[in-house]
């Protein structure tokens, strides 16, 4: 496993070009001056101290490397603090679903058990720019953040956890995506999907945030580990350093389920997400802490949040052949392949495609879903739209896993396609196929 600092981007925690333009561009809307002047690492002077910054500047800073991060050397009007955040989390307990549901979840008085962590955080000036840059420029990525850390709140609330050992957490929560700050603004398009290599910049965006939350010099080991953690999987499937179990911290761990949790609520708010949500848990269980997935798994069950979701037979009927398609593709591939080459400890992409495709299709026969398994029961599921939704679901979730597969290949990989022996032309092969496929599919 790979320490921290090896994973980090080139650019790390610094001040690349995309963080200096989204400052630049919110300068142009808010007040943002300088409380000292900027100096490049060469000690020449770019800007005095008291100048009022705009979007005209970024050319300027862009081309030198600064002495010291920005976020130092700036202040701006209506910057985010620590009442702010309370208020935007208590108006989110009364007006968004999730944090909702996870209130009146709780005993009595249960707004304030979720509040009280927050108002013991801590912001120095930096991060406090930071958030505010979040809140201006990618104001969804800003409310998943405060969401976050209500969910992580909950969880550890459930766990058992005093209000003074959330507080921690609650830090953890809130800047877990300070890091998608330096990312390519592309990621935050919707409707642009990034895949293969491209994908770099997102596996490396927690290392980002946690070098920035140690840079403050201020919170404890446990909120840096856990903000490098919140992408990571109980089964090792996650990232930036495949850790696995009892690796991860449980303020980690809290983290990964408060990040899928929310991300659900968020993609799909108006697509059944609670069903979505525990379907998922239920599915990828080997992902997922089992002590916070029973804590979460009640809070979806709730009938007020349970949709009618409307799927046709031919959909599912599609999903299973895609998913059919998939697996029998890589059988046929990989069976002239040398058994230790599929070994896991050969370090082969061919190795690591077996690995995932096996555990994916047991998952799916463990779950009844398998594509087999549902070729036999379709047809007896004509006009059952319970059965077949959540059929679909599960489907879908499995398609999408297949996906994270297909991406992993590029990043881990990047040379596959020049084919070096038969090992790697069979994964390039599947890959090609399966992409073919599932291109449509998407679309």
């Amino acid at each position: 496993m790979n320490a921290p600092e090896q994973t980090l981007a080139p650019d790390g925690a610094e001040d690349n070009p995309h963080y200096l333009r989204a400052v630049t561009d919110m300068a142009d809307r808010c007040n943002v001056v300088t409380n000292e002047a900027i100096y490049t690492d060469k000690g020449i002077k770019l800007v005095d101290k008291g100048a009022r910054v705009d979007s005209r500047l970024y050319d300027r800073l862009v081309r030198y490397k600064l002495r010291g991060r920005i976020d130092s050397h700036l202040a701006v009007d209506n910057a985010v603090t620590v009442p702010a955040l309370v208020q935007l989390a208590s108006a989110q307990c009364e007006s968004d679903t999730l944090a909702y549901l996870l209130v009146h979840t709780l005993e009595e008085g249960a707004r304030d058990r979720l509040l009280v962590p927050l108002r013991g955080l801590l912001l120095p000036p930096p991060l406090a720019f930071k958030l505010t840059v979040m809140r201006e420029q990618h104001p969804a990525l800003f409310e998943h953040s405060v969401r976050m850390m209500l969910m992580a709140v909950y969880l550890g609330i459930k766990s058992g956890w005093s209000d003074r050992e959330c507080v921690p957490l609650a830090t953890a929560a809130l800047l877990h995506d300070i890091g998608v700050l330096h990312m390519d603004p592309v990621w935050h398009d919707p409707t642009h999907k990034v895949t293969g290599v491209g994908r770099k910049q997102l596996t490396a965006h927690p290392v980002t945030a946690m070098v920035v939350v140690r840079s403050q010099g201020l919170y404890p080991k446990s909120v840096e580990q856990a903000v490098l953690e919140h992408h990571e999987c109980m089964d090792g499937s996650g990232y930036p350093r495949g850790m696995r179990g009892e690796e991860i911290s449980p303020m980690g761990q809290i983290l990964l389920v408060s990040e899928v949790a929310t991300a659900f609520f968020e993609k799909y708010a108006d697509d059944a997400p609670a069903q979505r949500l525990s379907l998922t848990l239920r599915l990828n269980h080997r992902k997922f802490p089992p002590a916070l997935v029973a804590c979460l798994l009640p809070v979806l069950q709730i009938k007020a949040v349970q949709a009618q979701v409307d799927v046709a037979l031919d959909e599912v009927e599609h999903i299973v052949a895609l998913l059919s398609d998939a697996f029998g593709t890589w059988e046929s591939l990989c069976a002239p392949l040398p058994p230790e080459w599929l070994a896991a400890d050969s370090g082969r992409a061919c190795a690591f495609v077996a690995r995932r495709l096996d555990a994916l299709q047991k998952t799916l026969y463990e779950a009844g879903s398998h594509p087999e398994q549902q070729a036999e029961a379709l047809p007896h599921l004509q006009g059952d739209s319970q059965s077949l939704a959540e059929l679909a679901l599960l489907g879908r979730e499995a398609l999408w896993q297949l996906q994270v597969i297909l991406d992993a290949t590029h990043g881990r990989w990047p040379k596959l396609a020049e084919r070096a022996d038969i090992g790697d032309a069979a994964v390039a092969d599947w890959r090609d196929a399966c992409t073919a496929r599932l291109k449509p599919a998407a679309a």
